[in-house]
């Protein structure tokens, strides 16, 4: 059998208890190098199980089948839960603008999980040429004044990906993730024209997306660059220590940093503290006061007496 011993890899597709693993050599994912993989049972990190988007070093590799065995994980930089994939480098929250019609309490909500992850977010917005130019013009002067500049794309056309495909390309392991039926899959098809997802109209008595995407895959755009389609799903109620709160809103966080300013407390929580010198008038103020509530309630330890 020719083997050979510890090779870097990384995780691109989980299956019942198997793994593709690709082969990484010089920071370079080698995509012609792809591996299937069991782990051991004793492979574990921090009580969690291996996840698309994991690097690990699998050993008794058959360079003939193409076959080895997952022996540690390394650790992880972050993790998304539902749908599970690690080590995100860049998440674009993607909502459709009608059919489904767009949701902006679900945007905001999908908006504040990602900005959780401590990582880069952006927006696209889709099927953009079944609204006005009025309304294109609102919903860009709208999110931005959220503190993001989002992408408009047309389904129906591949004008517009260009640039985004590029951007893609430029970062490490971009998600793509927002609820079904706004057009991921889509998305995906039409830079990666070789994949075989099957996608499914919009339900016209719900105008609810049907969720076509099973798994959990990453797909190579270049060495150093992949891009994960994700399955639908409903997030569930936003759960982050209150204390965290005030760096998931662009509103907040670009106000102290870009535009210096200082509040009497250095924990202030712009809500009703003396000195706090915030300009609360954006418009996202109230949902940021009930995600607060609610996380003392879920946090009520971080509180003082």
């Amino acid at each position: 059998m020719n083997s050979i011993n510890s090779q870097l890899g990384l995780v691109t597709k989980k299956f019942n208890e198997f793994f593709y693993v690709d082969l990484v050599e010089n920071k370079k994912v080698l995509k012609q190098q792809r591996f299937l993989c069991k782990s051991r049972k004793a492979v574990q990190y921090n009580n969690n199980f291996i996840f698309v988007g994991d690097q690990v070093i699998f050993t008794k590799i058959n360079l003939e089948k193409n076959l080895g065995v997952i022996e540690q994980l390394i650790k992880r930089k972050n993790l998304l839960y539902r749908p599970s994939v690690a080590n995100i480098s860049d998440i674009y929250v993607t909502f459709s603008v009608d059919e489904p019609q767009i949701n902006f309490s679900q945007v905001s909500k999908f908006l504040i999980n990602a900005e959780n992850l401590q990582v880069k977010v952006s927006l696209i917005l889709t099927k953009c040429d079944l609204i006005s130019k009025n309304y294109r013009d609102f919903l860009l002067e709208k999110f931005q004044k959220w503190g993001y500049y989002p992408h408009l794309l047309n389904i129906s056309e591949s004008n517009g990906l260009n640039k985004l495909v590029k951007e893609f390309r430029s970062k490490k392991c971009s998600i793509l993730m927002g609820p079904s039926g706004v057009g991921k899959t889509t998305i995906l098809n039409q830079i990666i024209p070789e994949l075989d997802n099957t996608t499914a109209s919009v339900s016209t008595k719900i105008k609810r997306g049907k969720n076509t995407t099973r798994n959990v895959e990453l797909f190579y755009l270049s060495p150093n660059s992949y891009i994960v389609d994700t399955p639908g799903f409903n997030l569930h109620e936003v759960e982050i220590d209150y204390c965290s709160i005030p760096n998931l809103f662009p509103e907040i966080y670009n106000q102290i940093n870009e535009m210096h300013i200082k509040c009497k407390f250095r924990d202030c929580l712009h809500i009703s503290e003396p000195g706090c010198n915030l300009d609360k008038n954006f418009e996202r103020y109230q949902f940021y006061k009930s995600l607060m509530e609610k996380s003392k309630t879920h946090f009520p330890q971080n509180q003082e007496d």
